[in-house]
């Protein structure tokens, strides 16, 4: 996905770092938390979900698929956070958030796609698990009808939010099906951390930022991740870093304490 031509040109004008996002979404924690590891400035835009703001035709023609986060860099619009990393270590090169290696880079990039692959997962793992929190995410007929003909790029996730939105809701075989993506993932992370100290090489990486803020957000819907012993030790050396309680805690007040 990357980087895409906007149709709210209002955004080729800006100049120097922007990111449009949200406090508590896992995909935007990874943004910041590469941001503050790059040591790079940047202007925040908030979105505020509750309100409809990433609904409207406005955002929609910065991020086709309504969702945050969205980078902005000097006017270059991109989109999706895995890339929108990627792109950031690429371009700004102090700093290496990946190993050296041919083949530990390609390593990081499994892992960064299997975690980008299992956000539905995730979604439905996190609305099916908040009990009546999740009613306040439920949008109106009028907002799903403004939100169906104007997203039109990400098809599955408009049946995500087409199920979520029914009448019926999001069934006990949804979460099955959710639940073991995500039970799998975990397994071979535990796996991985079982003699090593992070995902990818001896170090700190894009695959490590791409995965902690998924511990942050199922933390809030109970996951048992009592289940996957060896992520607590790699979880506690990242809330560590500086770029975690820049990126992450500095933007959920909640969670400090």
């Amino acid at each position: 996905m990357g980087i895409i031509k906007p149709t709210n040109k209002s955004v080729e004008s800006l100049k120097g770092l922007h990111l449009y996002h949200t406090g508590f979404s896992n995909c935007a924690m990874r943004v910041r938390i590469a941001l503050e590891e790059k040591g790079l400035d940047w202007t925040s835009h908030p979105v505020d979900l509750s309100k409809g703001e990433n609904l409207t035709k406005e955002y929609i023609g910065i991020n086709p698929n309504a969702v945050v986060p969205t980078l902005i860099d000097d006017g270059v619009v991109i989109i999706d956070s895995a890339d929108i990393i990627d792109y950031l270590d690429r371009k700004f090169t102090p700093g290496s958030l990946r190993p050296e290696s041919a083949e530990d880079q390609k390593l990081i990039y499994y892992w960064m796609y299997l975690a980008r692959d299992n956000h539905l997962s995730i979604k439905t793992y996190m609305y099916g698990n908040i009990g009546r929190a999740s009613e306040n995410m439920k949008r109106t007929v009028e907002q799903m009808a403004e939100y169906r003909q104007n997203q039109t790029f990400d098809t599955a996730l408009l049946a995500f939010h087409e199920r979520f939105n029914s009448a019926q809701g999001l069934t006990k075989a949804d979460l099955e099906i959710a639940t073991a993506v995500i039970d799998d993932c975990f397994e071979k992370m535990n796996e991985r951390l079982n003699d090593h100290n992070w995902l990818v090489g001896d170090s700190f990486s894009l695959a490590d930022i791409t995965w902690i803020p998924q511990l942050v957000v199922l933390k809030a819907a109970n996951y048992p991740f009592e289940n996957y012993p060896n992520l607590e030790k790699w979880k506690k050396a990242i809330i560590q870093r500086p770029s975690f309680k820049q990126g992450v805690l500095a933007w959920l007040p909640e969670m400090k304490n």
